[in-house]
């Protein structure tokens, strides 16, 4: 009998020491917020998984988020002082103590949202995150945004002498903002050239060109040649979450290759092939992740001539070095090394951060099932030329243009490369990586190899216009 009542003394005891760890629930490991023109997201990151429910209030707009489990910590009162005043989508945050085992999280809004909340399973050196993505209900529209770039880099649109060169996208808002309003079709002074027929046909796209207007990329074709904007997608690669490889010295792919398309971005939009107009188009031009489909989609929203997705390569062993190059395969890869790359870039969704359940995910997967042949032997020839190029710069870790199914490199209308710059695992590659002078040569080289595929490959019109 006294054993007995010992035991249960002892329990008592036992039950009342684990008592404070059991109301404790998860711990927080780290918040961050990762602000973007296209979305803003907010990540919680914890040592358990986390449940939430959010309720959308409006006048004025904010989001509330009741996470379970959990009680309000030092770590989580720092995503009030993260937001950033020039964050398009986040006014702030508040957070507070709900009830004895729920946190209140109260997002105030600068525009309206459509918020996805998820959660990601432990994978890297991540643990549970609970995950809110702030879409904005006004989408920005690339096209739109890429046209307010030219004109804030030339905001006089004066008359263009004889000897200057041709602005096809400034001679088209020009002309917008001189016509009456729904004008009539003129009829055309002089036959027009047949339209060119597509090197493969285009599935359907977002609309460019606005009702009754003219396609600013295009013009009547004159002696088999085009006068049009040429778009070249550049697709920095990882971001945000997804810090891609890291270097031995903690160099992080997402920062180099950020660098290095904002590099690229300078020389395509200084220059013109054949009088066509250039304009760069970077799937991101910060620091924040953006979903593999996503990136296919980007590029095909403002009809890219070109999608150059550009990466530092990493290996177990920091012996490999030299760059890149890799297209698409419709069958098996061309070699062992490129099925592994192939696979490890696929990862990135998991590792930033995708929610699957989103509604256009089927329709994303979809579309990475679109890929053609004629592409694909556009993207070889492309990416010869961009290695005949970088050789000339730096090291080649193979002569020939590799082949693996990348997602990022599945837009079926698209040329579409893969370039790795060099091994960011091999120490002395990481240096020249961290070096603008190595950068900026690399950039020069990939200009030469793009201007010299468009010298052989010339634009394509793509509507007939009737002067």
């Amino acid at each position: 009998m006294k054993r007995r009542s010992l035991l249960i003394r002892c329990g008592s005891v036992v039950l009342t020491l684990a008592l404070p760890q059991i109301v404790r629930g998860a711990s927080i490991v780290s918040v961050r917020i990762w602000p973007a023109p296209d979305y803003s997201r907010v990540t919680i990151e914890s040592d358990e998984a986390l449940t939430a429910q959010q309720s959308l209030v409006g006048n004025p707009p904010r989001l509330a988020v009741d996470i379970e489990g959990l009680v309000l910590s030092p770590t989580l009162k720092e995503l009030v002082a993260k937001v950033k005043s020039d964050d398009p989508h986040i006014a702030g945050i508040r957070v507070g103590q709900f009830s004895a085992n729920v946190v209140r999280l109260v997002v105030d809004l600068k525009q309206a949202i459509r918020p996805q909340v998820f959660t990601l399973q432990p994978v890297g050196a991540y643990q549970h995150r609970l995950v809110f993505d702030l879409y904005p209900e006004q989408e920005v529209d690339p096209l739109e945004a890429l046209i307010g770039e030219k004109m804030r880099q030339a905001p006089a649109l004066p008359q263009a002498s004889a000897s200057e060169p041709s602005d096809p996208l400034g001679d088209w808002m020009a002309r917008q903002s001189q016509k009456p309003a729904k004008p009539k079709p003129a009829a055309a002074a002089n036959p027009v050239a047949p339209e060119m027929t597509p090197r493969y046909p285009a599935p359907s796209m977002t609309p460019w060109p606005l009702p009754g207007s003219e396609d600013p990329r295009a013009s009547a074709a004159s002696g088999g040649l085009t006068d049009r904007l040429i778009i070249i997608a550049l697709d920095p690669g990882h971001g945000g979450e997804d810090p891609g490889a890291i270097g031995p010295g903690g160099t992080r792919e997402k920062d180099v290759v950020l660098r290095l398309a904002h590099m690229l971005r300078e020389r395509i939009n200084a220059s013109a092939i054949k009088g066509n107009t250039m304009r760069a188009y970077l799937t991101r031009d910060a620091d924040f992740f953006v979903p593999l489909g996503v990136r296919v989609q980007k590029a095909r929203r403002v009809q890219a001539d070109l999608f150059v997705s550009l990466h530092a390569d990493a290996f177990f062993t920091p012996d490999p070095q030299g760059a890149s190059v890799f297209a698409l395969s419709q069958g098996g890869a061309s070699s062992s090394a490129a099925r592994w790359m192939a696979a490890r870039e696929n990862k990135a969704d998991l590792i930033g951060g995708l929610n699957v359940r989103a509604k256009d995910a089927t329709v994303q997967r979809a579309l990475l099932d679109m890929s053609t042949t004629a592409q694909i032997n556009d993207s070889l020839t492309l990416g010869r030329g961009l290695l005949g190029e970088i050789r000339r710069v730096g090291k080649l870790h193979k002569g020939l243009v590799e082949q693996a199914s990348f997602a990022v490199l599945k837009a079926p209308d698209i040329p579409s490369v893969l370039v790795e710059a060099a091994f960011i695992s091999n120490p002395t590659e990481e240096a020249k990586l961290n070096n603008d002078d190595f950068l900026n040569k690399l950039a020069d080289a990939l200009m030469r190899g793009i201007e010299g595929y468009f010298a052989k490959n010339p634009p394509l019109a793509r509507v007939r216009i009737s002067s």
